[in-house]
């Protein structure tokens, strides 16, 4: 099936008001539901993004996004509200409006990274000091911290870098109000740790993860966007963890990984266009996110049927 598909799903055209566009989700205000709460519809595509850019479309890769996202939602709604209403179709989420919080979150509990925002390569370079966390001397790529750290960085808008900042900082800087930050630092440890606790379970290391959180109208935190997923995940396989580890290869990992390690060999750094990659990179990162959602959920994967937007048209047909 996956190989009958040659174009992927890149974007979508909807007869919906306010469309607003992300690196790889669509959304469009989606009137309200029974209860009177404003809705919107999210549309994940099959684009990827890497250095903050958008790079290519991978087939499947929005369907195994969406439902990722959804089956992580539901297995951690009792920490933390999220904004899922209803999975109408594989590509698609109705959801709950809310207004998204100025910060991403990330949840690192290894230092590891080749992004200039990420931990080892700050640390490679010689800081010791980063996201306002003292590193001691001596410390080896890919290994485990002694405590999971939380490292916010401002949102990038398309072709913009992201910021790091303190956990401080945020609320020293007005970004979010301190009771309320406070709210989403302890939420964003606490999902953490159950992602690594079900990972494990699957025979995964969650090793780092980013999440996004909003307000409703009456200021109730939400967590919303996306989680868990290949796409704001890292993943690495257990079983061969340690071994590659001693012999100093990278982790076996399922999530983009492998196409920001081909545009470092390449020699791109995030900077301009991004060069052209083997239809290998391509189809061997479709196989790492459908592995990632199998293993995950502990369910097959059931692939949707192509082109994607009919197929989303006809489904919404059904939505309330």
């Amino acid at each position: 099936m996956m190989n009958a598909v040659t174009e992927p799903f890149l974007d979508v055209d909807l007869p919906l008001p306010d469309r607003r566009d992300g690196k790889v989700r669509v959304s469009y205000e989606y009137g309200h539901a029974h209860d009177g709460t404003p809705r919107r519809l999210f549309v994940t595509t099959d684009r990827l993004s890497a250095f903050d850019r958008i790079i290519a479309g991978v087939p499947f890769k929005g369907q195994v996004l969406n439902q990722l996202a959804a089956w992580w939602f539901e297995h951690t709604a009792d920490i933390v509200p999220n904004h899922v209403l209803s999975v109408p179709d594989p590509n698609v989420l109705v959801a709950r409006a809310a207004a998204p919080l100025p910060v991403e979150v990330i949840v690192r509990g290894y230092i590891t990274g080749v992004t200039t925002t990420s931990l080892w390569r700050q640390y490679d370079e010689g800081a010791r000091e980063i996201y306002g966390h003292r590193f001691p001397d001596g410390l080896r790529k890919n290994t485990v911290l002694t405590a999971a750290l939380v490292t916010p960085t401002t949102k990038g808008a398309e072709g913009v870098h992201d910021v790091p900042l303190t956990v401080a900082e945020v609320a020293q800087r007005g970004l979010v109000e301190p009771r309320l930050w406070g709210e989403v630092v302890e939420a964003a440890l606490q999902l953490f740790r159950r992602g690594q606790s079900i990972a494990a379970a699957a025979g995964l290391i969650l090793a780092d993860t980013k999440y996004e959180f909003g307000t409703t109208s009456d200021g109730s935190l939400l967590l919303i966007d996306e989680m868990h997923t290949p796409d704001s995940s890292r993943y690495w396989v257990a079983d061969s963890y340690e071994t590659r580890l001693a012999a100093g290869d990278e982790p076996e990992s399922l999530d983009k990984e492998v196409v920001r390690r081909a545009l470092l060999e390449a020699g791109y750094r995030g900077d301009g266009e991004p060069p052209a990659l083997a239809p290998e990179v391509w189809a061997e990162t479709t196989r790492r996110y459908i592995s990632a959602y199998e293993r995950l959920t502990g369910t097959d994967f059931q692939y949707g049927a192509y082109p994607v937007q009919p197929r989303i048209l006809e489904n919404l047909r059904h939505v309330p």
